[in-house]
């Protein structure tokens, strides 16, 4: 992460900021798309998260956690969408365009369609987005060993779905 930008961006500099969302952009993209269903509620995610991050960016008080605040601030307005989506019925579907054309995440997130979201989202944050346990952990607000539980429960589910083998550690 950029802490020059994060600097400026905090100063006011609207480039700045600019630029740091765009480097964030496609992960914001991978973990909205994990939660929600379609792209225009992603999409409506995402830009309620990069109007939250431009209000509430002085409050961040530590730079180099700018990216588990960003997905923080992401996740919970994935919440605020599936909330509201419950209190809507959609009298009718029409296909969107995808918000975000990068087929390789595309088709990631396809393959892990099938995983409960709560296994998903902790897949997603260790291997697409290479955030360790703990920050996950943080991100989520969840103890460490859940984090673990999922990520080994999120990959045995895989395996099984996808045909592998796996080899379970004996103690």
């Amino acid at each position: 992460m950029n802490e020059v930008l994060i600097r400026k961006a905090k100063k006011g500099d609207k480039d700045a900021f600019c630029r740091l969302m765009d480097e964030n952009v496609q992960s914001m993209y991978k973990i909205a798309a994990a939660y929600l269903k379609n792209d225009e509620d992603v999409a409506d995610a995402i830009q309620d998260t990069i109007l939250s991050c431009y209000e509430n960016l002085r409050s961040l008080r530590k730079n180099r956690y700018f990216k588990t605040w960003l997905i923080r601030i992401l996740i919970n307005k994935c919440k605020d969408v599936m909330q509201k989506n419950k209190l809507v019925t959609f009298m009718d579907q029409i296909p969107e365009t995808p918000f975000h054309e990068e087929y390789e995440t595309i088709e990631c997130l396809q393959a892990l369609e099938p995983l409960d979201s709560k296994y998903r989202l902790v897949v997603i944050l260790y291997y697409m987005e290479e955030f360790n346990i703990r920050e996950i952990s943080n991100i989520l607000d969840l103890p460490e060993n859940t984090v673990k539980s999922r990520l080994h429960r999120g990959r045995k589910k895989i395996a099984e779905i996808y045909g592998y083998k796996i080899k379970e550690e004996r103690a």
